[in-house]
């Protein structure tokens, strides 16, 4: 039987990986879902919805009757912590309700997390960090959606499994969580101005340990977790498999970029990169890169977020490797695969690319 699988904010890293794995996999339809739409193609339909419409988002998943699977990657950034709760548990139950109305045959809904349900993002915490260790004090709007579905769940037919990455690394522009990119910019910028690479976060985060979770092994993970029976009804930790220290890691970074390494020195990307626009452009002319919009292709609030994190980052996943789960990635590589697309794609120069003007 053919399954189709919902891809809920397929625009992003995270849902569009999925949708390119997907794609290679026999049996599977797809319907994509964000806020802007897409381009159809063979077995991927595209739909522009508001999620936060509870209108919209029964009108225009009404139809999705053949549905199996809701892959849930979808996200509303806002200013605090709390404020981050309704709309993003708003936005699950939306999808969640409609779709179930639509469709008899549901089977999975996979839920998008992170290490926030640990509490990463407060602060140092328990590592590794383990899916059974006790959550924070609320508000948090992983828990609170995980809950939703386990009670949910619990009525009804269908199975749902929580998919815990670290920092998510991939292609995707105009997304508020690529650090690859961030990374990718900055150092191309640094060249520009023939200045040597310097790490911008806490002195204490250059030697702190931490990992990511490449884009393409997480797209895998979640579709194994929400197509494998013994997976059913857990949370499971996803990550290269590898740790790493920037002190380590940053080096090779500039080695990369042909760029010379001077020691941290802790500043705002966000406030440093914000009068870089004109330099951006000037770029795009000389190397005749593609003409993206500066906003769109770095994040510079979430590359202080990171690089600010002065305490060890990571989480055990020997769980899923207990259940049959054993793609690892290496990081470096992982990096160097990224910066590299990015120059296919001619989002930042190669070596070779300048245009003589």
């Amino acid at each position: 039987m053919k399954k189709v699988a919902v891809v809920v904010g397929a625009r992003g890293v995270i849902g569009a990986n999925l949708v390119e794995h997907l794609k290679t996999l026999d049996g599977w339809d797809i319907v994509g879902l964000s806020r802007r739409g897409g381009i159809d193609e063979p077995g991927v339909r595209h739909i522009a919805v508001d999620l936060l419409d509870e209108t919209d988002t029964r009108n225009k998943l009404g139809s999705l009757e053949h549905a199996t699977h809701i892959f849930y990657a979808a996200y509303q950034d806002r200013p605090t912590w709390a404020e981050l709760v309704e709309p993003n548990v708003t936005m699950l139950k939306n999808v969640v309700e409609a779709v179930e109305t639509a469709a008899q045959d549901l089977q999975h809904i996979s839920l998008m997390q992170g290490y926030k349900v640990y509490g990463a993002h407060l602060g140092p915490f328990t590592t590794p960090a383990k899916e059974s260790d006790p959550g924070h004090m609320p508000p948090e709007f992983n828990t609170e959606q995980q809950k939703f579905l386990q009670d949910k769940g619990s009525r009804s037919q269908w199975s749902w499994s929580a998919i815990r990455p670290s920092v998510v690394c991939g292609f995707g522009l105009g997304n508020p969580m690529n650090l690859a990119s961030v990374i990718a910019v900055y150092a191309s910028m640094s060249k520009e101005l023939g200045m040597p690479l310097r790490f911008p976060g806490k002195m204490g985060a250059y030697g702190a340990l931490l990992e990511m979770t490449d884009a393409g092994l997480l797209a895998e993970a979640t579709v194994w977790a929400a197509t494998t029976p013994a997976c059913a009804n857990q949370a499971f930790n996803i990550n290269n498999g590898d740790l790493f220290r920037w002190e380590t890691m940053w080096p090779r970074i500039a080695d990369y970029f042909d760029l010379d390494v001077a020691p941290p020195l802790r500043m705002s990307l966000a406030d440093t990169m914000a009068d870089k626009e004109p330099l951006w452009n000037s770029m795009i002319e000389r190397y005749d890169l593609l003409p993206t919009p500066y906003a769109d292709v770095a994040a510079w609030p979430f590359g202080d977020f990171v690089f600010g994190w002065d305490y060890d980052f990571f989480a055990d996943g020997s769980k899923a490797r207990r259940l049959g789960f054993h793609r690892y990635a290496e990081t470096e590589k992982m990096f160097f695969d990224i910066f590299s697309d990015l120059r296919r794609r001619r989002i930042i120069p190669s070596r070779t690319r300048e245009v003589r003007r």
